[in-house]
């Protein structure tokens, strides 16, 4: 296998069928060894959790397969921390897409003089343009247009999968009781399409029991269990 691209919490590579392979690592994005599903850096290490977030992404990709929503998932091999993903292409040079339900985050670091944390956002989407030496910026979607990104028709395609694939999640884990505050996804497209690809990890969402928050770790025994 040839490795083609080094991530902050995968690699990939690519397989001689013509798919790619993502191996899941242990990093987490954060700082100062908080968790931060939002950061735009690597800031902590928790051993197993590559295995426990892929374990959940093939939970959920499962889900949106019945769902009728198309991703880029094919397979996975849990003992090695490995999934089988379509080689779908990425918009530029990659996106990050947030959905949020609370005011938390980033979001509240900048919005916080216009509302209070943990107000209620009704499935608030925003983009941000990978690129962590300019601090993974904002852009809207006449910007993505403007730069060639991505035209205006396929962010509203992606802004739609966006809000169906939250609200999936959302409804799933408040079947165990749990709340979710905000979630992000990547997006490519495959023969013409737009899909969702990357993953949907513990990693990568931020969830309240309780009014507390639950920890990546400990989310993915909730999901799982």
């Amino acid at each position: 296998m040839n490795k083609v691209y080094t991530g902050k919490t995968k690699d990939v590579y690519a397989l001689d069928n013509g798919n790619y392979q993502l191996k899941f690592k242990d990093d987490c994005t954060g700082t100062d060894g908080v968790f931060d599903p939002g950061a735009n850096t690597v800031g902590l290490q928790i051993e197993g959790i590559g295995r426990e977030n892929l374990k959940v992404s093939v939970y959920f990709f499962e889900i949106l397969k019945k769902a009728g929503v198309k991703t880029h998932y094919v397979s996975a091999d849990i003992d090695n921390a490995t999934m089988e993903v379509l080689p779908a292409k990425v918009f530029g040079k990659g996106l990050e897409v947030i959905c949020r339900y609370r005011a938390v985050g980033s979001f509240i670091r900048r919005y916080g003089a216009y509302m209070e944390s943990g107000t209620p956002l009704n499935a608030y989407v925003e983009t941000t343009l990978k690129d962590d030496d300019l601090g993974d910026p904002l852009i809207t979607p006449d910007g993505l247009d403007a730069i060639g990104v991505m035209t205006l028709d396929q962010y509203a395609q992606m802004k739609a999968m966006t809000q169906k694939i939250s609200g999936i999640v959302k409804d799933t884990l408040a079947e165990k009781g749990l709340d979710l505050y905000d979630i992000k996804f990547e997006f490519g497209y495959y023969n013409g399409e737009v899909i969702l690809i990357d993953e949907i990890a513990s990693g990568n969402m931020r969830v309240y029991k309780d009014g507390e928050i639950v920890e990546p770790t400990d989310l993915t025994k909730l999901i799982l269990g």
